[in-house]
């Protein structure tokens, strides 16, 4: 998340989503520590802390809040550059709409989102103690599984998420799956490896384990929790060890998300489900996707931000700018974005007008503006 923030231009406000207080909590404080000015939102903070923390976003440059979902409802600002989340949605529909607050002003902005193992087994694992009847939990995997699928999907996400809302539309060219196409493989033979781990535990001796252990017997390491249960005997033993950890996390994850297994118990412990027989008989093809972890993060905003277009000397006058304009928005108590647009302000730094009818040229200024910040607005173009 950190990579990513930085990568973007400087002072880019944004929004982090992430599901509990918690990890709010725990997610600006990290952010604030490495320089990022960020501030939490949730429903567990005082009142007046949320609307100085909410005051904040709308009117200053830069501010990066992380929130529970809920935040955004009504948030009326259009210069949000990007919007992150941490954990993984509920459903396409909630993703949409949150990832929807960035960019509303027409310039660049990014969707970001990580998630893991332990995101797809823990959603999984609260519907089925959600305690809703049949019906309602049906619904709820059937939207958890629209998610994972716009999560592992090797095409472009935009025509799958258009896809998902019943429109048609060709590749973007302009997500991460478009701009680096991912790379696949054959996971037939590492998922019958691990269904026949799972079946000969639950058959022989009546016992399920989690991730880890699964993986532990699969890479036949030797610790004392495998010695203990004498997993270290069974046939399945040491046989996966041409995968790593993270490899073999990526295996289940995405069996997870395809419905090939399931989470069971409290404890979150793996079993095979009814569609994994066809794997175990070599009969299902499992196509799963190279992880991506480690990668460096590529974004094409930095590129085409209001500032970066802009010529050496022109980008100097856009902050003097900017930095004006942060001055009216505190002095008057309203967002910047009221004030001027940063399309506006670019408009300016670039053509650089001299008199106040010049600056009828410039989209965003109509005579109640120009007549408000006119010659402000020369003073400070004529000073750069």
């Amino acid at each position: 998340l950190l990579q990513f923030i930085r990568s973007l231009p400087d002072r880019s406000a944004g929004i982090v989503y992430a599901l509990s207080r918690k990890s709010v909590e725990q997610t600006a404080t990290f952010l604030a520590g490495q320089g990022i000015d960020a501030v939490p939102y949730h429903a567990g903070l005082p009142s007046e802390t949320r609307m100085a923390h909410q005051s904040r976003f709308l009117r200053e440059d830069g501010v990066v809040v992380v929130a529970t979902i809920a935040f955004g409802m009504g948030i009326d600002k259009p210069d949000v550059r990007f919007v992150a989340h941490v954990d993984l949605p509920k459903s396409v529909e909630g993703y949409y709409q949150e990832t929807g607050r960035a960019g509303r002003d027409g310039e660049p902005s990014v969707a970001w989102m990580a998630y893991g193992l332990g995101d797809v087994v823990q959603q999984r694992r609260m519907i089925q103690q959600g305690g809703g009847d049949r019906t309602l939990q049906m619904r709820q995997n059937q939207h958890l599984d629209a998610m994972l699928a716009l999560c592992e999907t090797v095409s472009c996400r935009r025509q799958n998420l258009l896809g998902y809302f019943g429109q048609q539309s060709g590749p973007c060219g302009n997500c991460d799956t478009c701009l680096e196409p991912p790379k696949t493989w054959d996971g037939l033979v590492a998922s019958q490896k691990l269904m026949s781990t799972i079946v000969r535990l639950d058959r022989e001796r009546g016992q399920s384990f989690g991730a880890g252990h699964l993986i532990d017997i699969l890479r036949g390491k030797e610790n004392e929790r495998v010695r203990r249960f004498g997993h270290d005997k069974l046939a399945t033993y040491g046989i996966g060890e041409d995968l790593s950890d993270q490899d073999w996390r990526s295996v289940i994850r995405q069996l997870l998300a395809s419905g090939l297994l399931a989470p069971q118990g409290e404890y979150n412990t793996l079993g095979v489900t009814p569609a994994s027989a066809g794997v175990l008989r070599g009969e299902t093809a499992v196509l799963l996707r190279q992880d991506v972890i480690g990668r460096k993060v590529r974004s094409s905003v930095r590129k085409t931000s209001a500032a970066d277009t802009l010529a050496e000397g022109d980008r100097e006058l856009f902050e003097s700018l900017r930095e004006w304009r942060a001055g009216q928005a505190r002095e008057q108590g309203v967002p910047a974005y009221i004030v001027f647009g940063d399309a506006t302000l670019r408009a300016l730094a670039e053509h650089r007008p001299t008199t106040l009818g010049a600056l009828d040229d410039i989209s965003g200024i109509g005579q109640k503006k120009r007549d408000a910040y006119g010659e402000q607005v020369l003073e400070v173009i004529a000073a750069g």
